[in-house]
């Protein structure tokens, strides 16, 4: 289940591809990958969309490093055991697409489809 956001998308990106990606993390532990947490990366993915979107495109670089923290995050989640593996490298994958504005506002769309899917298979 490969994930790419550069242009044509997949018409399972949002769909099958988000839907497996749930599935395999809501396999996990009940103890880790609880939904209020997921929903905390979710809504970052959504406020850096926002921001990058209402910049001016040559703005995008310096957002860059900001938006790829979120993987120190994930990983300090990791750590605290808030998260799993499964989530963490799910999260590396998709913010090294990003790329730039368009492919940020992918991001969020999967992470949405994601957030749905996950929701659909675990309700914590």
């Amino acid at each position: 289940m490969s994930i790419s956001f550069t242009k044509p998308l997949s018409p399972a990106l949002f769909d099958d591809i988000a839907r497996g990606h749930a599935e395999r993390v809501a396999s996990a532990d009940r103890s880790v990958n609880k939904a209020t947490q997921l929903r905390r990366f979710y809504d970052e993915i959504v406020m850096w969309e926002t921001r990058v979107s209402q910049q001016p495109p040559e703005k995008f670089a310096d957002f860059l490093p900001l938006i790829r923290m979120l993987n120190a995050k994930a990983a300090y989640a990791q750590g605290r055991k808030l998260v799993d593996t499964t989530f963490s490298t799910l999260l590396q994958e998709t913010l090294k697409e990003v790329k730039d504005s368009e492919s940020m506002t992918h991001c969020k769309h999967f992470w949405e489809a994601f957030t749905g899917f996950y929701k659909l298979q675990r309700s914590d």
